[in-house]
């Protein structure tokens, strides 16, 4: 949960200085964030500050499709509130992944 709201704080910084006032600014910078990083460097900036990474259910990279599910089913919110046995929200149960200490 704090990984998502320095996360959350980033993307509003951005919003704040360069798009304030467009509605959907804020969702749109979060989402590219999540993509974006979490691709190319296995974690948002809240993941990689608190030293977390994402990978497979495996251990493995996530590879590109599986942030693009996970972000997508994040932003519904729904399934990030409701977890699994094993602390793993819907989201990442749906993409297959999982988030790890590095």
């Amino acid at each position: 949960m704090i990984a998502l709201l320095i996360d959350w704080a980033v993307c509003f910084v951005v919003y704040a200085a360069f798009f304030f006032g467009n509605p959907w600014a804020a969702t749109l910078i979060f989402v590219a964030e999540q993509i974006v990083l979490l691709v190319f460097t296995g974690g948002g900036f809240g993941h990689l500050l608190l030293g977390l990474r994402l990978v497979k259910v495996d251990g493995t990279y996530a590879g590109w499709w599986r942030p693009i599910i996970r972000t997508g089913l994040l932003i519904l919110t729904i399934p990030a509130l409701i977890w699994v046995s094993d602390q793993r929200g819907l989201h990442d149960v749906f993409a297959g992944t999982v988030l790890v200490r590095r």
